[in-house]
């Protein structure tokens, strides 16, 4: 799913049409949605006019989407409850998505809202395991807010500055591979404080 040609796919609708993406690749149990290089080409294609409408105002609605994404997943799970991560493999869920989403978690805490939304499959089933988990929804949202403005806002904003450059806007392709790096930084981060901690955890 190339993220410029579903963009131009959308026509004259396509802020609304990326929107509906990062909600349903966030909250509706979809992982093979691009939301990283999406937010990012949409925030390219604001600044260079291509979607025709202010970069702060698709930064805002794609912050909603990220916002609204996640809140759907988390009520998702806690309505259905554990049933949902017992249900067998399919083209669109594998159980190893879910290992992969319960070990971030016991990894991250709280933190993991956060950080998920950077990790492909895991944003899309880390809200659902905050529910099924019963984490308080207060506590999520507040990491979720967090989340939507780094992630959606941020991702976005990022798009449309890198725009300016115009080795950027003639590669598009350099420009996704400088969102990856983007996204892969807060995991790289909290790794090496982790080991950090860890190393000073060990008696001399």
């Amino acid at each position: 799913m190339d993220p410029e040609h579903l963009i131009n796919s959308f026509g004259s609708w396509a802020l609304l049409g990326v929107a509906i993406v990062v909600i349903i690749e966030t909250g509706l149990l979809f992982p093979f949605l691009p939301g990283d290089s999406l937010l990012f080409t949409a925030g390219l294609f604001a600044g260079r006019g291509t979607i025709d409408v202010p970069v702060w105002l698709v930064a805002t609605i794609l912050g909603f989407a990220a916002l609204i994404g996640p809140q759907s997943g988390y009520w998702i799970g806690r309505g259905v409850g554990p049933r949902i991560f017992n249900r067998p493999d399919s083209r669109f869920f594998k159980q190893a998505y879910i290992d992969k989403t319960h070990a971030f978690f016991d990894k991250y805490g709280g933190r993991a809202i956060i950080l998920g939304q950077f990790v492909p499959f895991v944003r899309t089933y880390i809200p659902v395991a905050a529910g099924v988990g019963k984490m308080p929804w207060t506590r999520f949202a507040r990491f979720n807010v967090i989340g939507a403005l780094v992630w959606g806002v941020g991702v976005t904003l990022l798009g449309a500055w890198l725009g300016g450059f115009a080795i950027v806007r003639e590669h598009i392709e350099i420009a996704l591979v400088l969102v990856v790096l983007v996204s892969i930084t807060p995991i790289i981060i909290e790794t090496l404080r982790h080991r950090r901690a860890d190393r000073r955890a060990v008696p001399a």
